[in-house]
């Protein structure tokens, strides 16, 4: 069980498709960890959009263990680890804590897909 609302990973879900599907974002890799400072430069030339500011803003409200959980559930829904290594996933996330969670995030392509599938498996309806 996450403790950060269904609604609001509904909204970082909308959020990143919106950013994702705008022409002119480029990603070249999906970064291993949240340390991974590539993101920081690949996300540069986008820190006046709307979309990502919206997203920023909302994961850095959340508490660190709440943007541990973010990036857990991603981990989760892309594949990383099963629901039983649930407790293994958040423990990895807060090792790996920083406070570009935002840009850690959004730097994955398929982050909705991954968040929405990371709900299913926590067994949340919706979006």
């Amino acid at each position: 069980m996450i403790s950060v609302s269904s609604e609001t990973i509904s909204r970082l879900m909308a959020l990143a498709r919106t950013f994702h599907a705008k022409e002119g974002v480029v990603i070249p890799q999906e970064p291993n960890s949240p340390s991974d400072d590539w993101a920081l430069q690949a996300l540069a030339d986008h820190e006046d959009d709307e979309y990502y500011s919206e997203f920023e803003s909302i994961i850095d409200d959340l508490e660190p263990d709440q943007q541990q959980e973010v990036v857990a559930l991603m981990w989760l829904g892309r594949g990383d680890g099963t629901l039983e290594e649930w407790d293994e996933l958040l423990k990895q996330a807060g090792e790996q804590w920083n406070t570009r969670t935002a840009d850690y995030l959004i730097a994955h392509p398929f982050l909705a897909e991954y968040l929405r599938e990371g709900l299913d498996l926590q067994g949340y309806e919706g979006d």
